[in-house]
């Protein structure tokens, strides 16, 4: 999976996907996991890393962060590619 190339991501959060027109606000955590997604990282290291720096619990995080990724595909500002490892 990856943050589709044309999507334009602010420093304060406006996502804009110029496909669509469609514009989105996310919030920090937003854009710390969509920067990570756009480094290639994987689920287990996203949530190592918001783990660490959060106060939150590893279910819901992950309950949160696919929730999230849920919202980026309904809107489709992602690409599902699955690798199989």
């Amino acid at each position: 999976m990856n943050i589709k190339k044309n999507i334009a991501l602010s420093d304060s959060g406006y996502l804009f996907n110029p496909s669509s027109g469609e514009s989105f606000v996310v919030n920090p955590i937003g854009i710390e996991i969509i920067d990570l997604i756009k480094q290639g990282k994987s689920f287990g290291d996203i949530s190592k890393n918001l783990l660490q720096k959060y106060n939150t619990d590893e279910a819901t995080l992950e309950k949160d962060y696919f929730d999230f990724l849920n919202m980026l595909r309904i809107n489709q500002l992602i690409n599902d590619e699955e690798k199989n490892n």
